[in-house]
């Protein structure tokens, strides 16, 4: 964050319509819902925004949330699925008036009236940046969450600045003087996310030849920031549930019980209401971790910010002149339609390149705005990352041997890469498991392509 401090409430509204779900049949005809927020939400756990009784209807089932184009349904992997029509779907976009199945129950989608949302009134907070509507959207309701000690969950695609969220969070609140304490729960092993989380006594274990104060510990008055929450292992959920309700814990190999009093900032690239329907997740750990949820867009959903985020980064790179004599216009227009599966990361990523070797951005110019091959490539649906263009490969025949083999790998890695981030929804455990590759040498080529 920078030295802006704790900063005044700025805030106004902007009128949109709210989104209505009324039960047309079933167990729990006559029932309707309205979304306060973004999104609503439908299953017949607590929280949902819209509660069924109908023992068909899973846990969380299914999410409803204004998009450009519609209204965008999103079935959390529900045991019996979600139906438009005859239509089973997992993601769709519906037009208000669509009547939606799930289970047993039928419930009909409609344009309620309208309300006005709160949007921050600046463009930035803390570290996050924006000037479209959804993100100044969020910037609102993360100055209101920080005010509070409540945990929060954050949720977005990998590269999306679920960090910067959850250090504004922390840097606008009432524990800003303390400890800011991050544990990632995806690079750690199993067998050493309990150390980390909770710290161990000398002799615990094979190695453990000193006492080590493990996060809950180093957080104490602070915020304990829970990266990559999905990543936890099944067997650590119940220790971390205790903790959180307890708000004490041993180490590993202790008899005495530790006291803290920390908030919990967690965060994801999983459908946890999915892991959740699925068992991998605790259904009672979602709640002490979701009191509050945060939804970060990706970037590709917030183009208007590009250009903010381009002259920030550049500046944060040293570049003190005109943006212009970097990125010309054509470049910043190609920048924001670009798919962007790296989010804000890769665009970062580009920049720092761009200002280092003092020359306009370049963005693989046969790539489709869905980020697949244009008409008339090659490389069709089918080709993994796509294939190079009869072009690349007349040109790189002309080179030595060597390099023409490094060129085309690397195109082809780059390639491959964006496109299995893309199918996994930014979710690198999953690419890793899709691609059937070691996840840390999935994360290696991913630095080594600036894709996170």
């Amino acid at each position: 964050m920078s030295s802006e401090g704790t900063l005044p409430a700025q805030t106004r509204g902007l009128p949109v319509r709210r989104l209505r779900l009324e039960v047309l049949d079933g167990a729990d005809a006559g029932k309707s819902a309205v979304a306060e927020a973004e999104t609503l939400s439908v299953g017949t756990a607590e929280g949902n925004d819209l509660v069924l009784t109908d023992p068909t209807v899973s846990r969380f089932h299914v999410e409803l949330s204004r998009s450009a184009d519609g209204v965008r349904v999103v079935d959390h992997g529900s045991t019996n699925g979600t139906l438009v029509g005859d239509v089973r779907v997992e993601r769709a976009v519906v037009v208000p008036g669509a009547v939606l199945r799930f289970g047993k129950t039928s419930a009909r989608v409609v344009d309620d009236e309208a309300a006005t949302i709160e949007l921050h009134a600046a463009e930035n907070l803390g570290g996050l940046r924006g000037r479209s509507a959804t993100m100044r959207r969020l910037m609102a309701r993360v100055e209101r969450a920080a005010r509070t000690s409540a945990p929060v969950l954050v949720i977005g695609e990998s590269g999306t600045g679920k960090e910067v969220v959850a250090r504004a969070l922390h840097e606008l609140g009432p524990r800003r003087e303390a400890p800011f304490v991050t544990v990632d729960c995806g690079s750690l092993s199993p067998t050493l996310v309990a150390s980390e989380l909770f710290g161990h006594e000398r002799g615990a274990f094979t190695g453990a030849e000193r006492q080590h104060a493990g996060a809950f510990e180093r957080a104490n008055g602070g915020t304990l920031f829970l990266d990559e929450i999905g990543e936890l292992p099944a067997s650590l959920q119940p220790s971390l549930l205790g903790a959180l309700e307890r708000r004490r814990f041993r180490r590993l190999g202790g008899r005495a019980d530790i006291s803290v009093d920390l908030r919990i900032v967690s965060a994801t690239n999983r459908d946890l209401r999915a892991e959740v329907n699925a068992g991998t997740f605790r259904l009672d750990l979602y709640y002490r971790l979701a009191i509050v949820v945060l939804q970060v867009p990706p970037l590709r959903e917030r183009a208007d910010d590009v250009p903010l985020l381009v002259e920030h980064f550049l500046r944060e790179c040293g570049h003190a002149g005109p943006v212009g004599e970097l990125i010309s216009p054509a470049a910043m227009k190609s920048l924001g339609t670009h798919r962007w599966p790296g989010n804000v990361r890769e665009l970062r990523n580009l920049i720092e390149a761009t200002v280092a070797m003092g020359e306009p951005p370049r963005l693989e110019p046969d790539q489709a705005p869905d980020g697949g091959p244009r008409d008339g490539d090659p490389g069709g649906a089918g080709a993994p990352g796509g294939i190079p263009s009869s072009d690349l490969i007349a040109s790189l025949l002309e080179q030595p041997y060597g390099a023409a083999r490094t060129a085309l790998l690397a195109e082809f890695e780059s390639r491959y890469l964006r496109r299995l981030l893309e199918r996994a929804g930014g979710n690198v455990s999953r690419a890793a498991r899709d691609a059937r590759m070691d996840r840390s040498h999935l994360i290696d080529l991913l630095h080594r392509h600036q894709l996170r």
